[in-house]
């Protein structure tokens, strides 16, 4: 009998992130500074981020070590297990084989506690004792209360309105582990107090949520702000997932065909995909197929422009995959996927053809994850169960087509504190929606025109 799980030893968690930087066949185009148009300067950062950080999101370098100290409470958890998903091979009667790497053991319950551990402790080693972030479902501000208990650190997270209301135990994580949490908007900031102006009932977005996390950050001195996606060292922490999957593939003796992930800003397909997609640029024949919402189709159809990437214009203009920063989704249950941009890499992976797009409605993803709960027994969290669904149609145009191929996805995370949105699916109270074409040309209208 074949191995269901394919384990490492503590021994395997890689010592070093990978830096898809140093291999792509060119580099992204460079931040800009929106007061200037030209490329921003490090140093005006500073107030933002950590500079560790800063040096590891500018850096060339393929490999950049991983302090031990990292290392130590990443084994809390790591390695995770890469596992053989048959009982869904036999549900759906496919030859393809399928397999996925399960980021649910995490404390917070996904991902994200991969960045969030670096991130805090980067922070602590310049004595700052204060972060503030935004998070949507709510996956990335547990990760991060959680690696600021590991650190003694503070946090003041800013979360998503409609997700604060979805995910009410999420929001008792983030306590449990002594994070603040407020509603975005919310009235303690300058730019929630405007959109709240405007709008008493706005139901919040990431980028305004962003917005208001910077805006605290750079307004009280000793604090800095975090993000859990986007950005180069968020995507880059996020690699210990793909380095141990490539292990994981040799010891199974397969190799995948087609790698998959879903996507709102882009860590948990980066973290899986860059270090097999570095193959794929030196000739090896693998799909990458990043699995977003209808709602949210930021690949799909928007445009490669630069943009701001929260809703008040604070942060500096990147060239990525948008839908313009005044985009608002409606309410999905995926709230990890609701973000009007994409990271800057993974846009430009997508640009040069080296990934593709593919979007899904979100009650075929909540079928997808209950045939997954019910032949794999991991009830998936909604924006899984998107990753969930690209391998079901990759595996059933298998069946089709009678072709054996390798699939690999990755499981961002559990769905146990999103009940509410399984309530829903159930009730038949969930809708699909896809988002009016009028609408994203309206915000695309709002892109800044640079020279």
């Amino acid at each position: 009998m074949s191995s269901k799980r394919i384990i490492l030893s503590e021994n395997d968690i890689p010592a070093a992130w990978y830096n898809l930087l140093a291999d792509l066949p060119q580099l992204p185009p460079p931040p800009l500074d929106p007061a200037t148009n030209q490329p921003m300067d490090p140093a005006k950062l500073e107030r933002v981020f950590a500079r560790g950080l800063l040096q590891q999101e500018m850096s060339p370098e393929r490999w950049i070590a991983i302090p031990e100290e990292i290392r130590k409470i990443y084994a809390i958890w790591r390695p995770t297990p890469l596992v053989r998903a048959s009982g869904l091979e036999q549900a759906l009667g496919t030859p393809a084989r399928i397999y996925f790497k399960d980021e649910s053991h995490s404390p917070p319950g996904s991902h994200k506690a991969n960045t969030s551990v670096a991130q805090v402790y980067y922070n602590k080693l310049e004595g700052i004792q204060r972060l503030t972030t935004e998070t949507g479902a709510g996956q990335w501000g547990a990760a991060l209360s959680f690696a600021c208990k590991m650190f003694d650190l503070k946090c003041k997270i800013f979360m998503v309105k409609v997700s604060y209301h979805q995910k009410p135990y999420r929001r008792m994580m983030m306590h449990i582990w002594g994070g603040d949490v407020t509603a975005s908007p919310s009235i303690e900031t300058q730019c929630g107090r405007a959109i709240l102006e405007k709008d008493p009932d706005c139901p919040g977005s990431l980028g305004i949520a962003i917005s208001e996390a910077v805006e605290a950050a750079v307004t009280q001195e000793g604090v800095r702000y975090t993000l859990g996606s986007v950005l180069n060292h968020v995507l880059l922490h996020q690699t210990v997932i793909g380095l141990e999957a490539e292990k994981q593939m040799l010891l199974a003796e397969d190799y995948p065909d087609v790698v998959l992930g879903c996507v709102g800003g882009g860590s948990n397909f980066a973290g899986l995909a860059f270090p097999f997609l570095r193959h794929k640029i030196t000739g090896r024949d693998i799909r990458f197929v990043a699995c977003e919402p209808h709602s949210c189709p930021t690949m799909s159809r928007g445009q490669y422009r630069y943009d701001y990437g929260d809703t008040s214009k604070l942060t500096p203009l990147m060239k990525m995959y948008t839908l313009g920063h005044s985009f608002m989704p409606p309410g999905i249950h995926a709230g990890g996927l609701r973000y009007h941009g994409m990271a800057p890499m993974v846009s430009l992976a997508k640009e040069l053809g080296l990934i593709e797009a593919a979007a899904f409605h979100q009650v075929e993803c909540f079928e997808a994850a209950q045939l997954f709960a019910a032949t794999e027994g991991i009830i998936p969290a909604p924006e899984s169960a998107h990753a969930i669904r690209g391998a079901i149609v990759e595996a059933l145009r298998c069946k089709d087509t009678g072709q054996e191929k390798c699939i690999l996805f990755n499981l961002s995370g559990h769905g146990l504190c999103d009940m509410n949105s399984y309530e829903r699916f159930f009730s038949g109270h969930l809708e699909d929606y896809a988002y009016p074409q009028e609408n994203i040309e309206t915000a695309l209208a709002e892109l800044p025109v640079l020279p």
